[in-house]
Formats: C-alpha cells, structure tokens, sequence
C-alpha cells in the first residue's frame, strides 16, 4: 500500500474533511472526522505534510499538526480555489487543498505563535473600538444636524456639539439633549477604552526588540510597528525588498502584453493594514517637512514638485517597506540617508 506523503484538511466547527493522498496523487483515504476525533486520528497518524485552508482556527490547528510532529502547511484560499473540480463540498475542497500543497508553485501563509495571534487580537479589537467610536460621533453630528447644529468632522469637534447642548437657549428638543449626553458618555467610554488598548500595544511594542528596531524609521510608531510584527511574514520569505513591497500592494498593478509594460495604479494586494499604516506614516513625514525641511531626501522633493501629494506618499511608504525588509533582515537599526550625506 502507497504511503500517505499529504493529508487535506477542509476546517470546520464541529465535522472536518479529512483527505490523504500518496505522492503520485493516488487517494488513500477519505474521512469525516468530529472536532473530538480529528486531533486523535492525527496524533495516530505517521508523519507526513497536513494542508489546510489559512481560514478561521488555521493557526491553532496548524500548531497541533506541528506538535505531532507533522510538516503544517497553511494555503491562502485563492490558490486552492483553482484545485475543485466540478461541484463544491467539503470532500472536494478537501482533496483541492492536498492537491494544491504539492504544486511547486503554490504560496503559503507562515504559520503565527501565539503571541503573534495574541498582539494580532489586540490591533484588531483597537480597530473595532476606534470603528464604533467614529460610529457614534457620526450619529452624534447626524442627529444635531438635522436641528441645524453642524460643526466640521473630527473627534476633536465633539466637545463643541456637547458644550451647544449643555448651554441654556438653544432651543433643542429635550429628547435631543438626553440623546446627545448618552452619546457623549458613550464616546468618552469608546476613548478611555482605546487608550487602554494603545497603552498595551505600547507595552507590546516596547518588548520586542523587532518592535524596538520598526521605531527607529520615521513615520513608524508602535501600532504600524505591533502590526507588521503580527501580520507580515517571516522577511527571510522574501528575495528582496520590492517583493515585499508587492505583497504590501504599493508597486503598480501591470497589465503588459506583447513585450509592452503597461503599469496602472497600485495593486492594493496583500496586508491592507501594514500598507495603509505605512501610508498615514507617510503622509505624516510629508506633513512635516515644512517643521524639518532639511530632512527631507531629495527625491522626495522632487516628487512633491511634480506630483500629488498622495502619489508622493505611496512612493514614499513604498520605499519605508523595502527599507523595512532590508533591516529586518540585516538586523540593523534605520540610517537616516540625509545625515549620512551631511556626515
């Protein structure tokens, strides 16, 4: 009987299809296991390649594959989609997934430790919390606009909404004004909520020296620098700084053909986060420049002088990611290139 060299595991909450294949493709076996069963049969089971979908629980379970000694591998959807045959089911993505871990061409997602996870959760429940906060400022400004109050965006203007409602004389409904104040007491919780959010991401950035090292880049700070060490992969992965760069989405989108090199607007591929927290941070350098004109590097003058300012600020976060990449993997803190020339 062939050996099974590749197990295809489509993840579940409670049923997962199981699917083991030979080295020539040849299927050995095909199972539907319950989540009681599932980690039993593969602590059993010989060693071998155990693929899955980098869907919900894939780090968990790919952890529990390593733990048994098993080769995890982790498949963006994607790539597996091309695999099924015919009509989905779970039997057929099953198989799909071991037969995409066998290509060569096939990219995979690294598997993330727990503290990865744990600082990932953290970024993310920020993100939620500054979403319903800006939720219930836009209620807030909403609700008063149609009385006639308007104040221009921004957290920032709440407190000029709240000081119109608390003064005598300005004719408001009393409904309004209750309203108001349970919206206001409710975005005062929202803040002091994220400010302890971004007080651990501090805390996060702070004890990791790869953290430590993202700060030293202008424009980066402790939540960009919490986020590309929770959600970028391994910079080793990479042959070069631009590939990491096209996996930010921050080169052009090419659409060549005929030996012609047609480039379009940038690709937006890849980790949205990073590439938009590279982009705030270059805009912030941008914005500075008239405080520090003398850091500003040449090139980037000169694209100002000729472009708009946001096309400036993707080229600039693009060269923040291959600077990025080139630190991560020499181990070296960022060299300011302007007091390098000064020097």
């Amino acid at each position: 009987m062939s050996e099974v060299t590749v197990v295809g595991v489509d993840l579940a909450k409670s049923v997962f299809q199981v699917h083991g294949a030979a080295a020539d493709g040849t299927v050995l076996f095909r199972k539907k296991l319950t989540r009681k069963q599932f980690p039993r049969f593969m602590a059993e089971h010989p060693k071998c390649v155990v693929a899955m979908e980098a869907c919900g629980s894939a780090y968990f379970w790919a952890r529990e594959m390593e733990s048994f000694g098993h080769e995890a591998k982790l498949i963006a959807p994607q790539y597996v989609k091309p695999f099924v045959r015919r009509q989905k089911n779970d039997a057929a993505d099953a198989e799909a997934i071991a037969e995409a871990a066998v290509r060569a061409t096939t990219r995979f997602v690294p598997v993330k430790s727990q503290g990865q996870q744990a600082r990932s959760a953290l970024f993310r429940t920020r993100e939620l919390i500054v979403n319903q906060r800006t939720q219930t400022v836009n209620a807030f400004r909403a609700h008063l606009a149609e009385f006639g109050v308007v104040v221009p965006k921004g957290v920032q203007n709440v407190k000029r909404l709240v000081s119109y409602i608390g003064e005598e004389g300005h004719g408001l409904p009393a409904e309004i004004v209750e309203i108001g104040q349970q919206l206001t007491a409710q975005i005062e919780q929202l803040t002091q909520r994220i400010k302890g959010l971004e007080k651990s991401i501090r805390e996060a950035a702070d004890a990791s020296e790869t953290t430590r090292r993202l700060r030293t880049i202008p424009g980066v700070g402790p939540i960009t620098a919490v986020a590309i060490d929770s959600f970028a992969p391994e910079m080793a992965s990479f042959a070069n700084g631009r590939n990491f760069s096209a996996w930010l989405g921050l080169v052009p989108l090419q659409r060549s053909t005929g030996g012609k090199q047609i480039l379009g607007r940038t690709s937006k591929m890849g980790q949205k986060d990073i590439r938009r927290l590279l982009i705030i941070g270059a805009m912030g350098r941008i914005g500075s420049k008239h405080r520090h004109p003398r850091e500003v590097e040449p090139w980037l003058q000169d694209k100002l002088d000729r472009k708009p300012r946001m096309v400036a600020a993707i080229a600039l976060a693009n060269k923040m990611a291959r600077q990025i990449w080139a630190m991560l993997t020499k181990g070296e803190d960022y060299r300011n290139p302007i007091a390098g020339v000064a020097a």
